[in-house]
């Protein structure tokens, strides 16, 4: 994360105290020593949250599944609630920040900007650890704890909406609507990913579809995918062969 939590989180764990503290060590050693306590606690509970749900999940099953006493686990997140608002933000946040640079630099070419867009949040969305997207709309995550969360995935809808519509000024669709229904088609790859049915091409074949619903033909999207590579490029975007 690049928000001022996430650097200050960052600092904290680069001190020894904070990775491990006198007294509490490990009941296990490290499944991956590279990789940071914080880190591994976030990968197990996504697992665990996936797998059961998070009202199942306790925040002693995951410190067992990382192998650290329960409150080593406190001294990374102050609990449960925190660790899944975590997980959460990091399926959405990403995409977000593209979308900020993607409105400001392709207003002569909104098509281009949405199919860039759905390109990087398909990759954002399959790249998360677990395929936690699956739990957007538990009720726990409707909760005000994880208000921010829901507040930037209407961010990143509302983005959606205002390059469907900027791509096609004269169909007259509404913007809500087209933000409603391009968001869907993306989020599809999560039922995708979660029935095993994934595959490399699905970004690229995702990214088209949104271009379809609004009403743009097989050459516009076609020339809406070679610009999307070159906007891609230029704004450093993190998509390997776009």
């Amino acid at each position: 994360m690049t928000d001022a939590r996430g650097q200050a989180a960052s600092k904290l764990e680069a001190t020894p105290e904070h990775r491990r503290r006198a007294g509490r060590p490990r009941l296990r050693p490290a499944s991956d020593a590279g990789v940071p306590p914080r880190e591994e606690i976030l990968d197990a509970a996504a697992g665990l949250f996936v797998s059961q749900g998070p009202a199942a999940t306790t925040t002693r099953q995951i410190a067992e599944r990382v192998g650290i006493r329960q409150a080593s686990l406190y001294y990374y997140f102050a609990g449960k609630d925190e660790i899944l608002l975590e997980l959460l933000t990091q399926s959405v946040r990403p995409s977000l920040q593209v979308a900020a640079v993607l409105e400001s630099r392709c207003r002569d070419d909104p098509a281009a900007g949405l199919y860039a867009l759905a390109l990087i949040d398909v990759r954002t969305l399959t790249r998360a650890p677990h395929n936690i997207a699956t739990l957007y709309l538990v009720p726990e995550v409707q909760g005000e704890e994880f208000a921010s969360f829901r507040a930037e995935r209407d961010q990143l809808q509302g983005a959606y909406g205002r390059l469907g519509r900027a791509a096609t000024p004269s169909a007259g669709l509404d913007e809500a609507l087209i933000a409603t229904l391009i968001m869907q088609v993306v989020e599809s790859v999560i039922h995708l990913r979660r029935s095993g049915d994934l595959r490399d091409s699905h970004a690229h074949d995702i990214a088209a579809s949104c271009l379809r619903l609004i009403g743009l033909g097989a050459p516009e999207i076609t020339r809406a995918r070679d610009a999307a590579g070159r906007l891609l490029a230029a704004a450093s975007a993190p998509l390997e062969n776009p």
